[in-house]
């Protein structure tokens, strides 16, 4: 169910029109519903309520405090992947022991806080990785549950750039070697290895790819425990997808279904770390015409956010749905559609939000919503171009607060010094 819906006209998040958010915050903002939030986790746990499951949101779709303490309060913990998301999920409220610390590259300082902050466990994605976990565990006289991440070596088929489980990408270990890898760490002092991980990509609409990724997950763990290895826990990662142009996509049932079926018989506790299936929807980017330019071919709606507010459309070439606030008749958008490119003000030909999308004819001041960018949204944004950073305001019923403040010149100036020879 969408919460952002037409009202006496206008597009209101839950209850609060969005045009009265815009005259107090200013355009560009992002916006979150939160019983969007609320009702998608709901979905995901309670598909889940026949397994012996932990539910870890992967802060690094939506990182906002409030986002992640909402999620808290519902009773999730987190997927970190960063000191600095560490802190803010214990910021946010979730237990550490619900908390998973998951990457490539962690360094000795963040494992040296995972292990004081007693979290649940970290992923080990390399045996270099090992090796420094042993150091820093044996320096702190601290032990540490560890899960080694496989790289099962199966294309997701989303984008290149968010395909995680291939041979060729930096995830995992590979299959070959995990035995080998979960052999030695059963002899270092203070580590305790207790299970497996996988995770393949994101923005995943088949279900296909997941069974692949879990029946080899099956196969190495049932390998392990031959060889007499205790497996407690399987982490199955996330990368459930949402649709962003209305095509049909898995649902958490049907996902829940498939790692019944593929896991199940294992009598494992299962981490699921689901992002984008939680907080994608959940978000729009509304942002005001600045001007429209009429061009030999198309028209352009040149707009004031851009793509260092929104990087999606730029990096990986995605189009979201994008609404008029203002509600338009069908009979008037048929009339007046044209063809429009949706652009941005950053001096770059790849700022761009649409291509020759078919829109209703709109007025400069007017304000447009960019559906479904609740996830990698605002956690993506940056100052290019010196730009202000973009506020975040979260709505719950008929109110709404701002959940991070827009950070401008002044504040971004006062981090930069000039050298005593300038």
């Amino acid at each position: 169910m969408s919460y952002f819906n037409y009202q006496n006209g206008e597009l209101n998040a839950e209850r609060v029109p969005i045009s009265r958010i815009a005259s107090e915050v200013g355009t560009p903002f992002y916006c979150y519903s939160t019983s969007t939030i609320e009702s998608r986790y709901a979905a995901f746990a309670d598909a889940l309520n026949h397994m012996q499951s932990t539910i870890c949101y992967a802060v690094k779709a939506n990182s906002n405090i409030a986002v992640v303490r909402t999620l808290a309060q519902l009773g999730a913990g987190a997927d970190v992947v960063s000191d600095g998301e560490l802190i803010r999920a214990l910021e946010a409220g979730v237990p550490p022991k619900k908390i998973v610390f998951s990457g490539v590259g962690k360094t000795s300082s963040e494992l040296a806080l995972a292990l004081e902050k007693d979290i649940l466990q970290i992923n080990i994605e390399s045996e270099p990785e090992l090796e420094r976990l042993n150091e820093v565990t044996q320096s702190l006289g601290k032990s540490a549950q560890v899960a080694f991440r496989i790289n099962p070596n199966v294309d997701a088929g989303s984008h290149d750039k968010i395909s995680t489980g291939r041979q060729e990408d930096k995830f995992g270990i590979e299959c070959p070697k995990v035995s080998k890898v979960f052999s030695q760490a059963t002899e270092m002092e203070y580590i305790e290895p207790i299970g497996l991980a996988v995770h393949i990509g994101s923005q995943l609409t088949d279900l296909v790819p997941f069974r692949s990724a879990f029946l080899k997950l099956h196969d190495l763990a049932t390998g392990l425990m031959a060889e007499g290895f205790e497996i407690k826990r399987l982490d199955v990662g996330g990368g459930l997808g949402i649709s962003y142009d209305g095509s049909p996509v898995p649902t958490s049932p049907e996902y829940a279904q498939l790692v019944s079926e593929t896991l199940g018989d294992l009598n494992c506790d299962l981490l699921f770390e689901p992002g984008r299936v939680i907080i994608g929807d959940a978000g729009i980017l509304v942002t005001k015409v600045i001007y429209v330019k009429k061009g030999p071919t198309r028209t352009f709606l040149i707009v004031d956010a851009a793509m260092n507010d929104f990087l999606r459309p730029s990096l990986y070439g995605t189009q979201h749905e994008i609404l008029p606030i203002a509600q338009q008749t069908e009979r008037i958008q048929n009339e007046a559609s044209s063809l429009v490119d949706i652009v941005g003000p950053v001096c770059e030909t790849g700022d761009k939000f649409a291509t020759k999308l078919v829109f209703p004819a709109v007025n400069q001041e007017e304000l447009l919503a960019i559906r479904s960018t609740g996830a990698y949204g605002a956690v993506m944004s940056s100052t290019y171009n010196s730009r202000a950073l973009v506020p975040e305001v979260l709505v719950k019923d008929d109110k709404f607060s701002v959940i991070r403040e827009r950070v401008g010149i002044d504040t971004l100036l006062g981090y930069e010094n000039v050298p005593d020879w300038l």
